[in-house]
């Protein structure tokens, strides 16, 4: 019967201890990985000090803000009395359609009219969604030129749920993953902090997409996999693989879309960011959002990988360089049937309500998937997928490498080096 496949992100909590001679292994697998990582985090910190943003706001942060008028607020109110009436108007086929508004008396419960009362009339496709006494909602308070504001219907107000459900996948992923969890609750915390502060200033500045979210994604990536996993051989495999995977990303997005001619413009936002500031590579952008899509997909191909390597040097040091490598892939190619299934739903989610949009037009299968509206999905897809499968037989063999090398006997010296190479 063959051996089953390890499939993990970490070392076993429950596994006995290493042995002395494991642990050596490891320690000086780190020194000869760090030979090549070192140079990457320095670049990494160039990249963030060159493109740092300046603070300064854009053309786009100004054209948004010109937009809104001054003094506009949004506060939120609770739903005190409806009172519906009927709106219907005529289809396209001249047919009346039944439509149903209502207005509403709400009770505003922040800002500088907390405690008021005012009336709002909201549109039948709220109504028709489910609207009852003592929800709350989001308004839109215009100051007037005369008088007091204007009160608009902005949104449901949906703080409390977000909460509830934030505490409890924290929750849920402390008492399960434990102190792991936490510490990777905290690099995604990081992650955020690194794209709300860098990432997004930089790309609104007019800066590189692709050495923006290259660079963002590097740094995310060397906090996040040290933080979750600990500063460890698999961890640096791990890394290596994953840095990998984005400049591999970032090459193929920059080809495919400029062989594709993808523009950029298939949706809504990107169209209203375009009115903003026509100036920015929207085709770029595209790009930025792949790599940014690759990250965690990424992360948890190359640390399965890494893992899985050390395990099987570890069970077996005899294990040649090739024969690890060959066991690896064992492993890997099992991961990557089930997350390029993963990688291609996503995006399939995300772009659902575009495909059912498709599903009742009358056009070819094949106009639909060259559209820029499908294709730029498609692409970004495919690119993604074809970073995530090199990513495994990189990461293992970096992992296959740097163990065999790690496990040169101490009185071996340099020949007993060669020959673990050479194997």
């Amino acid at each position: 019967m063959p051996p089953s496949h390890p499939h993990s992100h970490g070392p076993d909590p429950d596994a006995a201890p290493p042995e002395p001679g494991v642990l050596a292994g490891r320690r000086r697998a780190v020194p000869l990985m760090l030979v090549v990582l070192v140079p990457i985090a320095l670049a990494t910190v160039l990249g963030l000090l060159l493109l740092w943003p300046s603070g300064t706001p854009g053309r786009a942060e100004r054209a948004a803000l010109q937009a809104v008028p001054a003094g506009t607020t949004f506060p939120h109110a609770t739903v005190s009395k409806i009172t519906p009436y009927d709106c219907s108007v005529a289809d396209q086929t001249g047919a009346p359609q039944q439509l149903t508004c209502a207005t509403l008396v709400v009770k505003i419960t922040d800002g500088a009219a907390a405690g008021q009362f005012q009336q709002v009339d909201v549109p039948a496709e709220v109504v028709a969604y489910g609207l009852h006494e003592g929800d709350e909602i989001v308004l839109q308070a215009d100051q007037g030129a005369e008088g007091g504001p204007t009160y608009l219907f902005a949104d449901y107000a949906r703080t409390t749920p977000m909460i509830v459900l934030a505490i409890a996948f924290v929750l849920v992923v402390g008492a399960v993953a434990r102190l792991r969890g936490l510490r990777a609750l905290l690099g995604l915390a990081v992650a955020f902090v690194v794209l709300l502060k860098f990432v997004l200033p930089a790309l609104l500045e007019g800066s590189s997409p692709t050495w923006v979210t290259l660079t963002g994604a590097s740094a995310i990536m060397f906090v996040v996999l040290y933080l979750a996993h600990g500063f460890s051989a698999r961890t640096t495999t791990a890394l290596l693989g994953t840095l990998f995977g984005l400049a591999l990303t970032a090459v193929l997005g920059e080809v495919a879309v400029g062989v594709s001619r993808l523009t950029g413009f298939s949706s809504e936002a990107t169209l209203q960011l375009q009115q903003f500031d026509p100036t920015l590579d929207f085709s770029g952008l595209v790009i930025a959002g792949v790599v940014v899509a690759g990250l965690g997909i990424l992360n948890d191909v190359t640390i399965t990988q890494a893992s899985s390597i050390w395990q099987l040097h570890e069970v077996d040091p005899a294990l040649s360089g090739r024969e690890l490598y060959r066991r690896g892939m064992a492993i890997g190619r099992d991961h990557i049937a089930s997350t390029v299934y993963t990688l291609v739903f996503a995006y399939a989610g995300v772009a659902l309500p575009l495909l059912l949009l498709f599903e009742i037009s009358r056009r070819p299968a094949g106009a639909v998937l060259t559209g820029s509206l499908v294709a730029e999905e498609v692409i970004r897809a495919l690119v993604g997928g074809i970073a995530l499968v090199l990513a495994v037989p990189v990461t293992t063999a970096i992992g296959a490498a740097v163990a065999k090398v790690s496990a040169t006997d101490r009185v071996g010296g340099l020949a007993g080096l060669r020959a673990k190479v050479s194997r």
